[in-house]
């Protein structure tokens, strides 16, 4: 994953508070962020914040750093340049080019792509002088992300509502994201299957799909045309030409979905956590348990093989990549589990992660081993699961 130099700029709206999440958001992915604030963005949020959450200095005043020529040097070392909130004056000042500010003389002294994430009352978003400031700016290449319709300051509610941080942070890493999966056609699945035991009651596993779901995601974003094979998971990531989700629950579902959508790929990512085994009979009502007793006997059935039905299906240069969750804590352990994993398989690549209470699944960061059919380690990431997300996905390029 290549660390991105990201200049936020904050200016003065009610929306400057969620401005931390979106400097959270970046950070968490690895890059490089240094906040430009204006003083009156301070007036919402405070600068300590600014400066915890970044881990860099915020900076504010036009005429600090002179000797460095700081107003001119933060531009020229930017990367990517995302201003959340964007208020109407600061939309008009970028689109007349007026640089009576630090964020001012940021913008025009970079060459890197900018993002807005405009914020304001309605009737301020659909003034004909926003319009057409919004619209100057467009056609000079500038990123416009929302703004969403919901509630605004006060009792207002209507277009003009700053979109989610999340949505912000996807939106501007995409405009840089290189697109090297261009033309591929990539299956993911993600979450975990659920192996019914009466209308109400099933077998399941921890997982959160956040792993699955990052890789699909990302993929997309790097030129891909994704199917996501989502086991019961809830996907708040917007559906497009570009990533298609196809829901189910049960193992037998998702192979039937995987395998059927795998006949035209050129890479099956196997992120799902798949139930090995699944009740022998499905009780077509309540199990109850005064009729019970105080034992329950279930009778469980081994679930197909998926992973290597998929490679011993697979077409001529089609690539299979599996994942292995373990709860051993020893390195080598780990590494011998999936060496023998991805033999038995006859994957490509075999992803090992550790899961356990507190660690690989439900969480937001992840740590992985990737294994080659040959048994070599060909790449190690921790991290953001959208990082390590990252790492994984470079194998495919």
């Amino acid at each position: 994953m290549t660390v991105l130099n990201v200049v936020v700029g904050i200016t003065g709206g009610i929306a400057a508070y969620k401005a931390v999440a979106v400097v959270r958001a970046l950070v968490l992915a690895g890059h490089d962020v240094h906040v430009v604030a204006t003083d009156a963005a301070l007036r919402f949020v405070g600068k300590p914040t600014l400066e915890a959450i970044s881990r860099n200095t915020v900076h504010t005043d036009l005429y600090e750093g002179v000797a460095e020529v700081r107003h001119v040097a933060i531009g020229q070392a930017a990367d990517l340049i995302v201003i959340a909130p964007a208020t109407a004056n600061s939309i008009a000042k970028l689109a007349a080019g007026i640089a009576d500010d630090l964020l001012g003389n940021t913008v025009l002294a970079s060459t890197a792509p900018v993002v807005i994430a405009p914020a304001m009352h309605t009737e301020m978003w659909q003034n004909p002088a926003t319009v057409a400031n919004v619209a100057l700016l467009r056609s000079r290449g500038v990123h416009v992300v929302g703004p969403a319709v919901g509630q605004l300051t006060g009792k207002d509610s209507g277009p003009g509502r700053m979109s989610e941080p999340d949505d912000i942070v996807e939106a501007a890493l995409a405009v840089v994201t290189p697109k090297d999966l261009l033309g591929r056609r990539i299956v993911v699945t993600a979450g975990g299957t659920r192996e019914p035991l009466d209308p109400v009651r099933y077998i399941g596993n921890r997982s959160s799909g956040k792993q699955g779901l990052a890789i699909a995601v990302g993929a997309a974003a790097r030129g891909a045309t994704v199917t996501l094979v989502g086991a019961n998971l809830e996907v708040h990531a917007a559906a497009s030409d570009d990533l298609h989700v196809v829901h189910v629950s049960t193992t037998l579902e998702l192979e039937a979905a995987v395998t059927a959508a795998a006949a035209e790929a050129d890479v099956v990512v196997m992120a799902a956590a798949v139930a090995d085994y699944r009740p022998e009979s499905v009780a077509p009502a309540k199990i109850k348990k005064d009729v019970q007793g105080d034992t329950l006997q279930l009778t469980l059935v081994k679930n197909p093989d998926i992973l290597a039905g998929l490679a011993g299906a697979r077409r001529d240069g089609q690539v299979i990549v599996g994942f292995a969750a373990e709860t051993v804590d020893d390195r080598e352990q780990l590494l011998a589990l999936g060496r023998a994993k991805i033999a038995r398989k006859g994957a490509d690549y075999l992803v090992l992660n550790r899961v356990g209470w507190t660690e690989g699944f439900a969480t937001e960061s992840n740590s992985i081993i990737v294994v080659n059919s040959a048994g070599d380690i060909v790449s190690e990431a921790s991290g953001t699961k959208t990082s390590v997300a990252a790492r994984i996905l470079d194998l495919l390029t």
